[in-house]
């Protein structure tokens, strides 16, 4: 679903993970990615945002892509921006049950599904979080198949299971 803001900035941050994309509305960050080439980030961006244009010299803006990159730097953190999020009354459910696994955890897409109270909806949840905009912000990277093993992660399995594997250590 696209959606049009009177503006929507976007910068790009390099860390741990490769490049970050993240775009913030006049409302919050809406858009956070994950990736290696910045004009397929942007493309993506563009998708969902025609009118995203790149950041000027806004200190504010500025200020939330450096809380963006701690809070990938550092998962533990309290993540305090406002968000800007656009799904349907279920992926909403769904994303707001992601926010919920601690640090350090993960759940089945069965689980989430059962704490939203639609315990056959298991495959529902995984296209949650495939639509999922917000990269690490909401942790769909915290969820796994019923037998703990790794699954699609919309940035790359490797991603997962190196974010999965720096919040183990955070968490202990």
């Amino acid at each position: 679903m696209k959606k049009t803001h009177p503006m929507i900035q976007y910068g790009f941050i390099r860390c741990w993970l490769g490049l970050i994309l993240a775009a913030q509305s006049d409302l919050g960050v809406c858009f956070v990615s994950l990736g290696d080439e910045q004009q397929l980030m942007v493309n993506e961006l563009l998708e969902f945002y025609p009118k995203a244009q790149p950041a000027g010299s806004d200190l504010h803006f500025a200020r939330s892509l450096e809380t963006v990159s701690a809070y990938i730097e550092h998962p533990g953190m309290v993540f305090d921006l406002p968000l800007d999020i656009h799904g349907t009354a279920y992926q909403l459910r769904v994303w707001q049950a992601l926010r919920e696994i601690p640090i350090g955890k993960t759940a089945s897409y069965t689980e989430i599904a059962q704490r939203i109270g639609a315990p056959r909806s298991a495959r529902a949840v995984a296209l949650a979080c495939a639509a999922n905009k917000l990269a690490v912000i909401i942790p769909c990277h915290r969820v796994v198949r019923g037998n703990g093993s790794l699954s699609g992660y919309r940035w790359g399995v490797e991603r997962k299971k190196a974010l999965l594997e720096r919040e183990a250590q955070q968490a202990s």
